[in-house]
């Protein structure tokens, strides 16, 4: 099983020296691919809704990190973890995708999410309650901006008159994993996704969540044995042993990667370091 290493995007800092030392240890200590998380806006509290992560939580922006990524590895495919799609431009993402591929020499992942905070779409100018449905379309649309010398497009939220994407990506095209654990993100996984990211525990709901998948890919023509599937360990303290018996149950499941999500705070970078250490013996034990 491969292992994903998350950028600790809220503690690593705004050193660029610190983000290639940790991007370059995470390469050398065997970590497969190296996902950048996504929020463009923080946001506060408000009318009985708190968010998951507030207005001090730091976030950089995650297509301009990738690209810097691209330039100080070698290996490591880079990952989205996850962009939140529906709230962004998609001929902006395709472009920027395009480039990032790129710059890595086709090492590019582009995981996507519809996300969970209302306010930062609506900050955003961007619709709340479409969001499935517009990133459906989005991906069709990626698809054919990386693949097509032209493209014209008409559907529910978009409108392309022969248009193109200069230099084209190295992948075309490049793959589109679905992060989320909802029934509709699953269906929509298995229908028009390269791979699946669950964020939840190892436990029977998500051998359930596994049976759909693969009957839903099975029933859209689709071999399950060619579908990605990155497991989420997010943890909220460092708890080593449950992240061993987590990460073989993933195993078990059928999982080829493997992710730690840390929801607690690593403010040293030394301890940075450690933990993808430490979780690298313990995923490989």
């Amino acid at each position: 099983m491969q292992l994903s290493a998350f950028l600790p995007t809220r503690d690593i800092g705004r050193d660029p020296a610190k983000i290639r030392d940790w991007a370059q240890a995470a390469e050398d200590l065997g970590y497969s691919c190296i996902e950048v998380p996504d929020h463009v806006f923080g946001a506060t509290a408000r009318d009985g809704w708190t968010p998951i992560y507030d207005e001090k939580d730091a976030f950089h922006e995650t297509l301009t990190m990738l690209a810097f990524l691209a330039a100080v590895t070698k290996r490591a495919t880079l990952a989205s973890g996850v962009l939140i799609l529906p709230q962004r431009q998609t001929g902006v993402v395709a472009k920027q995708a395009a480039e990032i591929d790129i710059l890595s020499g086709g090492r590019l992942r582009l995981g996507i999410g519809v996300g969970w905070n209302h306010i930062e779409y609506q900050s955003l100018g961007a619709e709340w309650k479409t969001r499935g449905a517009r990133q459906s379309e989005q991906v069709h649309l990626l698809r054919r901006l990386w693949t097509e010398d032209v493209v014209t497009f008409s559907g529910r939220f978009h409108e392309l008159d022969q248009v193109s994407i200069v230099p084209p990506p190295v992948q075309r095209p490049i793959p589109i994993w679905f992060g989320g654990s909802s029934d509709a993100v699953i269906e929509r996984a298995a229908r028009i996704g390269d791979g699946w990211m669950p964020i939840m525990e190892p436990d029977e709901q998500a051998g359930e969540k596994l049976a759909s998948l693969r009957a839903h890919l099975r029933g859209f023509g689709r071999d399950p044995a060619t579908f990605g599937l990155e497991a989420w360990l997010r943890s909220r303290e460092p708890e080593p042993d449950r992240w061993a018996r987590e990460a073989e149950a993933w195993r078990r499941l059928g999982a080829e990667t493997v992710m730690l999500y840390p929801m607690y705070r690593i403010p040293a970078f030394e301890a940075q370091i450690e933990t993808l250490r430490r979780f690298k013996d313990l995923a490989a034990a």
